[in-house]
């Protein structure tokens, strides 16, 4: 299956340098670019039979936070991995709470970042490891929580606590199918209940709230 993808950045060599690796796998269709989120919109609005977006936060106009954020709002079936240099505390944290689905480095090289494509595609959060250190200490002390939701009247059954405990390792779908000797259907379904009950829209953002209101 082709993986239909679109690149934000407000830096076309930069563009060009993502582009490349891409380029070295034939299920990778880069359908557009944009070099702001506004021009992403735009595109967006004509055509947005995209599966991924490869998001760069610091742009003219409309930053990738932002962005991601409108994006989430409009087209949810959308992942967005924010494709950045960028690794600071309050950028992680700010993206995750726009709803990204992933948080890669631009000095990825093309194996990773095929592989990290591939795994948010199949409903994992793709992220380097020392990005993955870095949101695990935000959940858990999270620097904004002027929104925080109390949450502890939620029961989470113990499947579900099973699920969400894969779930905050980044794992896709038929990963975690594996691991519980479960099907991905049940799976699918259990995470569709843990997301109503959490009232969240994200992998990132149920984790968030499960390990601040201590479920998992």
């Amino acid at each position: 299956m082709d993986v239909r993808i679109a690149i934000v950045d407000d830096n076309s060599f930069l563009i060009n340098v993502v582009a490349e690796k891409l380029s070295f796998f034939n299920n990778l269709n880069l359908k557009y670019t944009a070099l702001n989120g506004s021009e992403l919109l735009k595109k967006l609005n004509n055509d947005h039979l995209i599966d991924i977006i490869l998001m760069d936060i610091e742009m003219p106009e409309l930053n990738g936070i932002e962005t991601t954020r409108k994006v989430k709002e409009k087209y949810p079936h959308v992942k967005i991995i924010m494709l950045t240099v960028f690794d600071d505390d309050e950028n992680i944290f700010k993206a995750i709470q726009a709803g990204a689905d992933g948080y890669l480095l631009k000095e990825i090289n093309a194996q990773d970042l095929y592989k990290g494509i591939m795994e948010t595609i199949k409903g994992g959060a793709a992220m380097t490891p020392s990005i993955a250190m870095k949101t695990l200490k935000l959940l858990r002390n999270p620097l904004d929580l002027s929104n925080k939701q109390e949450l502890e009247t939620v029961k989470l059954t113990a499947r579900e606590i099973d699920v969400l405990e894969q779930l905050s390792k980044g794992l896709s779908y038929s990963s975690i199918a594996d691991n519980l000797i479960l099907s991905v259907g049940t799976v699918r379904k259990h995470i569709e209940n843990i997301y109503s009950k959490l009232q969240v829209h994200n992998k990132l953002e149920a984790v968030q709230k499960a390990i601040r209101n201590k479920l998992i």
